[in-house]
C-alpha cells in the first residue's frame, strides 16, 4: 500500500491503467510521516526500556522499502522526552510561526525568480547547475554520499535541500555550512 506512493511523490501526478485505457491524474503531494523506532517503540530510550535486538528492529525499519525512502526528502530521528523536558515544553521559543512563514515565503520567490519553479521541481539537469555548492560543500555532500550509499535520486534530494536551506539563509551560493544541515536531515533510520 504504502508503495503507491512513490509516483505521486516522485511526479506529483498517478497513472491509472485498466484494459486498454489510461488516465492521469493530478496528484500531486507532500509527505508527513512519522513510525516507531522498533515494533514497541522505545529504541534509544535513556531509560533502557527496549528490549527489542537489533535484528528485530532492522527488520521493522526495512518495512519502508529503499525506493520509498528515496523519495522522502526529510528523515529526521526524534529522540522521547524525559519528563522534565515536558514540563519545561514552552519555556524556550524559538520564531514565531509567522516569522517563518515570512522566510518561506521570501526563500519562494526567490525560488521563482531565479529558475521558474521551486527547488523541488527541478530536474536532474537543472539541480546541476543551480544548486551546486561552493567546493567545500562539494566535498562534504560527496563523503556523504559515498558514506550513507545514497542512491542517485536520494543525491539529487539532498542536493535541492542544500539549495533550499541556502534560500532560506539568504546566501547567493550553497556552501558547506548548507550541506551539512542537509545531511543531517537525510540521515536514514539505522538499527544502531
Amino acid at each position: 500500500m504504502l508503495e503507491t506512493l512513490r509516483e505521486p511523490l516522485e511526479v506529483g501526478q498517478i497513472t491509472i491503467s485498466r484494459a486498454a485505457q489510461q488516465a492521469d491524474f493530478p496528484a500531486a503531494c507532500q509527505l508527513v510521516a512519522a513510525m516507531n523506532p522498533c515494533p514497541r517503540g522505545w529504541r534509544g530510550d535513556p531509560g533502557g526500556r527496549c528490549r527489542c535486538s537489533p535484528d528485530v528492529a532492522a527488520r521493522y525499519l526495512r518495512k519502508l522499502s529503499g525506493p520509498l525512502m528515496d523519495r522522502i526528502d526529510i528523515q529526521i530521528e526524534l529522540p522521547a522526552l524525559s519528563p522534565a523536558e515536558l514540563s519545561a515544553r514552552g519555556v524556550e521559543r524559538g520564531e514565531s510561526s509567522a516569522v517563518v512563514a515570512a522566510r518561506v515565503a521570501a526563500a519562494r520567490d526567490i525560488q521563482t525568480q531565479r529558475q521558474g519553479k521551486i527547488n523541488r521541481n527541478l530536474d536532474g539537469r537543472e539541480a546541476d547547475e543551480v544548486c551546486r555548492p561552493d567546493a567545500a560543500g562539494e566535498a562534504l555532500l560527496r563523503a556523504a554520499g559515498e558514506r550513507f550509499g545514497w542512491s542517485a535520486r536520494a543525491y539529487y534530494r539532498v542536493l535541492k535541500v542544500v539549495r533550499t536551506i541556502a534560500d532560506l539563509a539568504g546566501a547567493d551560493k550553497p556552501d558547506a555550512s548548507h550541506v551539512a544541515e542537509a545531511v543531517q536531515y537525510r540521515r536514514a533510520l539505522t538499527t544502531a
